[in-house]
């Protein structure tokens, strides 16, 4: 196996996190384990391939990009605006079923979920943009034109030396941000946001049947993947993500995913040796702006 160390995906940084994962998702030849220092950074691995190599290789193009089932509009099904629609979301799925991207739909929305108005569920990855960039779609594209793919480029995000560019990204990063005491604009390192839309593949977003818009139920059931309901509090909730010893594929990582839990008396056992939980993002003032940051477990 050859392996790369990067210091530049600390598993503390969600997005980095998800980046890591992401990498295995988009080239099904890489396998992802971490470091065990005090703060564990990704180790990506191939057979017989540079695995930054590979992963240049596999990075999509805008046309790839664009036909994903998560479009606002696609192969003539009805259009999916920022509220979907239960019809508009059930008519999407049944025409991407078995699509390979179909996941870009279960990772984002649910209509196991529905609000008062009567609109499918989104995910937590899945925040409201600001101005016309409100769909996930359109600010994986946007961030997306701002890299040309080689493996130098690559290189230079895994080592943690890629310079930023202004853009909100997905629109969850904390570390986008700069201070509140000065005017910023958010900046981003576009490939570790492209990757993180990868790793979302693995995080599926369910309802619990609900439907908020007849009155009987006032709040959301829709959660996804790795968030938890924190004890006590309904409407506070929580990613948890883990770093492994073994090196794993995104198979091996999805069934990881099945078994881990944040009670550190299971860890050892299934080879976790860190874990941390995200902390939302508190405006000083009137502020809309999604971000979640991580402490550890």
């Amino acid at each position: 196996m050859r392996e790369v160390t990067c210091p530049g995906l600390p598993a503390s940084w969600l997005n980095a996190w998800l980046a890591a994962v992401g990498a295995t998702v988009l080239d099904s030849r890489l396998r992802l384990r971490w470091t065990t220092e005090t703060t564990p950074t990704a180790v990506l691995s191939a057979k017989d391939i540079d695995p930054v190599a590979a992963l240049a290789g596999s990075w999509p193009d805008k046309d790839e990009l664009a036909d994903m089932p998560i479009a606002e509009q696609w192969d003539g099904t009805p259009s999916l605006p920022r509220k979907v629609s239960v019809d508009a979301f059930a008519a999407r799925v049944r025409a991407t079923r078995g699509h390979c991207r179909s996941w870009t739909l279960s990772s984002t929305m649910t209509d196991l979920d529905v609000d008062e108005n009567g609109d499918v569920a989104h995910a937590p990855f899945d925040p409201p943009g600001p101005g016309q960039i409100k769909w996930l779609h359109h600010r994986l594209l946007k961030v997306h034109g701002q890299v040309e793919p080689s493996a130098e480029r690559l290189l230079e995000s895994f080592a943690g030396h890629a310079a930023r560019v202004t853009d909100n990204g997905l629109g969850f990063d904390i570390s986008r941000m700069g201070s509140q005491s000065d005017a910023y604009d958010k900046a981003v390192d576009p490939v570790i946001e492209v990757l993180a839309f990868y790793g979302l593949a693995l995080l599926p977003v369910r309802g619990a049947g609900t439907d908020r818009s007849t009155g009987n139920t006032p709040y959301s059931a829709a959660i996804q993947r790795g968030w938890r309901r924190m004890p006590g509090r309904r409407h506070e909730h929580r990613f948890t993500w883990p770093a492994w010893t073994d090196a794993l594929d995104h198979a091996s990582v999805d069934a990881l995913l099945d078994v881990w839990k944040p009670d550190k008396r299971s860890w050892r056992r299934i080879g976790v040796h860190a874990a941390w939980q995200s902390v939302r993002f508190q405006p000083a003032t009137v502020d809309r702006t999604r971000a979640f940051g991580s402490e550890p477990l």
